[in-house]
């Protein structure tokens, strides 16, 4: 396998990625998912992320036509959780309500912030151009990073004030909505001349 690895494909795969993760863009979030549960179990939220971006990369397309469903619905599904995010950060609300856990890990940091429907669907476009060695580099390039960044939560907390945070919340709470009006519009047109026939 190590016959097909690519730095270029590497590289173009972990940066396809790295805008779709959109990390950078999520800090206000993670340090307000900090605020919210007193703690973010970094090591347990990159490596399920992880593990599912590379899980999703050989058996995604299988698990969704198992249950019947096709990728352009799963990302339209993913677009609606984006929509409700950016919702809660632009306005200022709680939709979700998290009352029981004291620690943010699996749910909402590794699915759907980290590994959510945009950046599963895109591993599975990304197998179409470049091989699964590459992809794999890539993936774990963007766990490193996501885990640094999670980790930095604390001081990036005190680095940033409460102005900041808020103007930068909803700053990314309206690109994040954009991002998800985006990805519903793209599969809706690609579902309807799928199923719609004139």
């Amino acid at each position: 396998m190590l016959e097909f690895f690519s730095l270029k494909e590497t590289l173009t795969a972990t940066m396809i990625l790295f805008a779709v993760i959109d990390i950078v863009g999520s800090v206000p979030i993670i340090v307000g998912l900090k605020k919210k549960f007193g703690k973010i179990e970094a090591e347990r939220a990159t490596i399920v992320a992880g593990i599912l971006m590379i899980s999703f990369l050989f058996i995604g397309n299988n698990i969704l036509k198992l249950i019947g469903v096709d990728v352009n619905s799963f990302a339209i599904a993913g677009a609606f959780v984006i929509f409700i995010i950016a919702i809660e950060m632009i306005l200022g609300i709680e939709i979700q309500k998290n009352t029981e856990s004291k620690s943010a890990s699996i749910v909402p940091i590794a699915f759907p912030l980290i590994a959510g429907a945009g950046t599963l669907t895109t591993t599975l476009s990304l197998r179409a151009e470049y091989h699964d060695i590459n992809i794999i580099a890539g993936i774990i390039l963007n766990t490193i990073f996501v885990y640094l960044v999670l980790k930095s939560a604390n001081w990036l907390e005190n680095k940033l004030g409460d102005g900041t945070l808020q103007v930068l919340q909803k700053v990314f709470g309206i690109i994040l909505l954009a991002i998800s009006i985006k990805l519903f519009t793209a599969n809706f047109a690609q579902l309807f001349s799928t199923y719609v026939k004139f």
